[in-house]
């Protein structure tokens, strides 16, 4: 038998099947190990390139066509009663494929059809110099369809990345800088030190804070499992949060902590919190924004980062909802790679009150599944506490959902920094005029549009502009002046849309907010009298309806708040933050599921069964895509030239992203049948009318709604 040969380095050394074969299959059922799956993780491992063992790929090697390798390792898993191996060794390179039915024919794109095609000889003959060992059925398997979907997914990650690593590790001759991070204890430690000085506060507010601190921490020896964090705005629920997972996770022995978060504003901010307690080198963010490259990040901590994005092999990872909810119904190698990582975790999701309504069900089964069988806790943290109870007990398997937040009614109480009014119907020339009668006050409002118009009224005096429009480093460079203004007293008026009411650390003696849904007021009301410095009655949120037509997006948020509000019920109090939340599901209706995730795998779409193709191409979290529009301004023209002239490295395009703006579709085309735009790809473009880009308003476009969502 000749040894067959599966990868060859560019200097020259050859790596066998074998051996290949080996070194994946101990890399894979380590990974799988941690949820109970190491022998089918070994399997699958030992199966997945058993179709290089042919005459026809050994010619792929030296320039030969390209050869279906993988299906003959699926066909002997299929021998073994093996589906769920079947599925990964079958997609480990093109991605999970749809499992099809019976009526199936030979060479149709699913498993069936893949298996067909290998009972037929239509794939080159292989030789099986390893013989597959007969493991048992996965103890999850056959629980339920959605359940046996999950599993099998986990387990393709488990796949993906070992074959990744270990072919990685042979062409780079040893093995890569990965991992060298600090440990879950030593980061506790540092945590202990960092808080170390909180515990003799100065005021009531730090007293009450440094309450739901001590409650966290010591919260972190419960068991896995289901959690919320409910905590008023200005309670310090980021690093009460990172307390308890630390803790948590170092009482557990636990791998590490995940942060999933809705806004950019949010990730940029509590990323840099993360990194000033634990140390740069431990913190990734992985999201749009963010691309690390490991062919220029070529310093050691740099390097290890970039490759720690792609598998999410680091103590603390930052991501967006988009990212992590998108990955969980995934089927490509490089958005499931990372999966199997995200067991025996501690997972907070930050304003958790933000998964939208259309897709809860399969949000919120992703995270059961993961809390269940996966050794997950889960953290839902907000202020404003969806009301999710019914779904996680559907998905759940009956576990508990438990407060860490100690005695949340009097934590409100305490926390009470404002009071309300109601402003009524507003034309965007009554809200200039009051906000041009103070001297410091913020406006948030729906819509860009409302922001331009209000904004175009005040006096040019000490009024600022913040929205999407304006490029990351844009918008940062304002609020850094806007809070030297308020420090010093200063004339500050600021008309913005959603993207500063959550994560954005400035403090208004006034704040008005468009009615929006009461999540959004409540999380405006916390940029007013952030610090307590004030009376709360001299401190006054004002909530007017504007002029206009109402956002799309917003029309349930808008109808759930108003039913909410009705009779002149106080916004702050905890029982009209509840029949908010019911009365939104209600509006929203009882599927919650609008891309038909939970049936897809419960019944199968049109017969064919475990569609992960047909699921992943379907489930976006974000309905209204976005393309990304770089303005060649400050530092940003250097990169947009680089850009311009061929040059995409990752690292590139992650500097770039800092003077990038999000647009939609439709405004994307406008502006490229314009002209005013050179495009890079089918998704982004360097501005070339630069008239177009305001100082105070950003970018010029047609009114539209958006937040600062990124995935």
């Amino acid at each position: 038998m000749k040894n067959y040969l599966a990868h060859s380095s560019e200097d020259g050394r050859q790596q066998t099947v074998r051996e290949h074969l080996r070194g994946t299959a101990d890399l894979c059922g380590r990974f799988a190990a941690v949820f109970g799956a190491k022998a089918q993780g070994e399997l699958v491992g030992l199966a997945h390139d058993i179709g290089k063992n042919s005459q026809a790929f050994q010619k792929r090697l030296n320039g030969g066509p390209v050869v279906d390798h993988a299906t003959a390792g699926a066909l002997e898993c299929a021998k073994l009663d093996a589906v769920w191996a079947s599925h990964c060794v079958a997609g480990h390179h093109g991605g999970l494929l749809d499992g099809g039915s019976n009526a199936d024919q030979v060479g149709d794109a699913t498993l069936i059809g893949r298996l067909k095609k290998g009972l037929s000889g239509g794939i080159p003959a292989y030789e099986t110099e390893l013989p597959l060992p007969t493991v048992p059925q996965p103890d999850l398997w056959g629980r339920d369809a959605l359940t046996d979907a999950f599993f099998t997914r986990m387990l393709y990650s488990c796949l993906v990345d070992a074959d990744y690593l270990d072919t990685e590790r042979f062409m780079k001759g040893s093995a890569p800088d990965r991992g060298s991070y600090e440990s879950i204890p030593v980061l506790l430690e540092r945590l202990e030190q960092y808080i170390q000085p909180w515990w003799t506060p100065k005021n009531d507010l730090n007293r009450w804070r440094c309450d739901i601190l001590r409650a966290c921490l010591e919260a972190g020896s419960q068991e896995k499992g289901l959690y919320t964090l409910t905590v008023p705005t200005g309670g310090g629920k980021t690093v009460a949060s990172l307390a308890f997972a630390l803790r948590h996770a170092a009482r557990h022995g636990m791998d590490r902590i995940i942060y999933v978060i809705p806004y950019t504003s949010i990730i940029e901010q509590n990323a840099a919190v993360f990194r000033e307690i634990l140390g740069q080198e431990n913190v990734i963010e992985h999201h749009s924004g963010v691309q690390y490259d490991p062919e220029t990040d070529l310093d050691p901590a740099g390097y290890r980062q970039a490759l720690a994005a792609e598998n999410w092999d680091a103590p603390v990872v930052v991501t967006t909802a988009v990212q992590f909810f998108e990955s969980l119904y995934a089927n490509r190698p490089s958005r499931c790679r990372k999966l199997h990582n995200i067991a025996n975790s501690v997972i907070i999701f930050d304003e958790a009150q933000m998964i939208p309504a259309a897709h809860l069900r399969p949000c919120v089964a992703g995270i059961s599944q993961l809390a269940a069988h996966y050794g997950v806790t889960a953290v839902l943290c907000t202020a404003t506490q969806p009301s999710l109870g019914d779904l996680f007990r559907q998905y759940g398997e009956n576990l508990p959902v438990r407060e860490l937040c100690p005695n949340v009614t009097e934590q409100y109480r305490r926390f009470r920094r404002v009071s309300f009014g109601q402003g009524g119907k507003k034309t965007y020339e009554e809200v200039a005029a009051e906000l041009s009668d103070q001297s410091q006050v913020l406006c948030i409002v729906n819509s860009r549009k409302a922001a331009q118009e209000i904004y175009g009224r005040l006096p040019e005096e000490g009024s600022y502009h913040l929205s999407t429009l304006m490029y990351p480093n844009h918008r940062r460079a304002v609020l850094e002046e806007i809070r030297w203004r308020l420090a010093e007293g200063l004339p500050c008026r600021v008309v913005s849309t959603s993207l500063i009411e959550a994560g954005v650390d400035v403090d208004f003696p006034a704040v008005y907010r468009e009615l929006a849904g009461l999540d959004s007021v409540l999380q405006a009301a916390g940029r007013c009298n952030r610090e307590g410095k004030r009376l709360a009655q001299d401190s006054v949120v004002t909530i007017f309806q504007g002029e206009g037509t109402m956002p799309p997006l917003l029309k349930v948020n808008i109808g759930a708040a108003k039913e909410a509000l009705a009779g002149g019920k106080d916004p702050g109090d905890l029982e009209t933050i509840a029949a908010y939340f019911s009365s939104y599901r209600s509006l929203a209706g009882e599927d919650l599921d609008k891309a038909g995730v939970i049936h897809a795998f419960q019944d199968g779409i049109a017969g064919c069964m475990m569609p992960f193709r047909a699921v992943a191409e379907q489930f976006h979290l974000i309905d209204s895509p976005t393309k990304t529009v770089y303005i060649p301004r400050e530092d940003g023209a250097g990169l947009a030239d680089r850009l311009l002239a061929g040059e995409r490295s990752r690292g590139l395009y992650r500097q770039a992203g800092q003077y990038g703006v999000a647009v939609y579709a439709q405004h994307y085309q406008a502006l490229l049948e314009a002209g005013d735009i050179t495009p890079l790809d089918q998704e982004s473009a360097v501005l070339n009318n630069l008239l177009l880009y305001d100082e105070k308003k950003g970018l010029s476009l047609e009114a539209d709604w958006g937040k600062a969502i990124m995935w």
